[in-house]
């Protein structure tokens, strides 16, 4: 989202600020702004207390930041937890179930196999959060089966495993641009910049719902082809850079439908013992309005910030090469249509509480992994003034 606390964002090169304000110059109400991205680009004390340091800008973050300065669970939060002295990690573990106390009317503790040795662990809790990313949260509670849930923890509604949604990353686009060859870039800025939706938003303008998040960025060819070079001729090749280009591809919102689902198969298990998932998701008519519409509107955009061989794409895939799954244990305050309350809690379970994308009601096209630790930490305060009210 472009409002907020933030950290000063990694700038435009010149081609991005370029685009945007093109773009703006153009529509008005359409918005190129700087990414902002899970990256400390200028750390605060907090920050350096956890031990992290400032990003270096080598946009390696997929391998695992060993400065800190991309955020993660390693190098973040588990570290600040241990600081407490009350966190214990139990490594090679995969979650069978939570295990479900019918005298207490609530889960009494998690079973977990040992993943070298198949030893089977049980373990004792008064809370149980669960946060398994949205589809492994989903198995880990349709397993969790007992005489009170028989279909799974908290299932009375029998929406336990629907409504699973996604975002769309089906298509993209890209262009050349002329010019700015006086100008380079430093570093590998590991952000990229962010078109802020502009479809629906006061109201439907288009003949699908919902809208899309567009990211997009520029960047310079080599100039020379390096594949048959070697030693100093080819260190001497990146030192001639070829022309700009401008890229852009789409984070679409889609619809949840109960029809789009995840179940366990009734006689095929994983080594563990624990049953695969099987995943029933598609696309649908939205889906493709919506993209028919962003391969306009991209190329269109392209265009006008002065690209030249201008091409849209839509790539075809299936769902679950995307990301951001969402769903398939819904919150809602009606027990009847939803799996979780209002506070993360499992309907007929208040002690387990599921604050990933799991309790997702719809996608929204923005990126939801903030808003996920935002629920954890509302849901953890919760759960911690129940206990205090002894009432948990």
């Amino acid at each position: 989202m472009p409002d907020g606390e933030f950290l000063p964002p990694f700038d435009f090169n010149c081609v991005e600020k370029h685009m945007s304000d093109a773009i703006h110059a153009r529509y008005g109400n359409r918005w190129v702004v700087q990414g902002r991205w899970a990256h400390l680009s200028k750390p605060k004390p907090i920050h350096l207390q956890q031990g992290r340091g400032s990003c270096q800008a080598r946009n390696l973050c997929m391998r695992g930041c060993p400065f800190g300065g991309y955020f993660s669970s390693n190098s973040s939060t588990l570290p600040w937890a241990a600081k407490t002295g009350n966190l214990t990690v139990r490594p090679h573990s995969v979650v069978h179930s939570i295990v479900y106390d019918p005298k207490t009317g609530k889960a009494s503790g998690v079973r977990a196999i040992d993943a070298n040795t198949h030893q089977q662990l049980d373990y004792k809790a008064r809370v149980i959060f669960v946060n398994g990313s949205a589809l492994n949260s989903t198995l880990v509670l349709l397993n969790s089966t007992s005489s009170r849930f028989p279909h799974g923890l908290g299932n009375d509604s029998g929406l336990l495993g629907k409504y699973v949604m996604h975002h769309n990353y089906r298509v993209e686009g890209h262009g050349r641009i002329d010019g700015f060859t006086d100008k380079y870039f430093f570093g590998r800025n590991p952000t990229e910049c962010i078109l802020v939706n502009f479809r629906n938003l006061e109201r439907q303008d288009t003949d699908y719902v919902g809208g899309y998040t567009t990211f997009t960025g520029a960047y310079r060819e080599r100039g020379v082809e390096t594949d048959d070079l070697a030693g100093e001729a080819f260190k001497d090749a990146q030192t001639k850079p070829g022309p700009w280009g401008i890229y852009m591809y789409m984070q679409g919102e889609t619809i949840p439908k109960e029809s789009n689902h995840v179940r366990l198969h009734e006689t095929k298990k994983d080594q563990w013992g624990i049953p695969l998932l099987v995943v029933n998701v598609d696309y649908d008519d939205n889906d493709a309005r919506m993209i028919k519409d962003w391969r306009t509107q991209a190329a269109e955009m392209l265009e006008v910030a002065g690209c030249h061989g201008v091409e849209t794409h839509d790539k075809g895939w299936a769902p679950g090469l995307d990301i951001h799954e969402m769903g398939g244990a819904r919150m809602g305050k009606d027990p009847n249509r939803s799996v979780l309350n209002e506070w993360n809690q499992v309907h007929g379970c208040p002690n387990v509480f599921v604050t990933d994308g799991a309790c997702m009601t719809s996608t929204g096209n923005q990126s939801p992994s903030i808003l996920y630790m935002t629920l954890t930490a509302r849901a953890a305060n919760h759960a911690l003034d129940l206990l205090k009210r002894r009432e948990l």
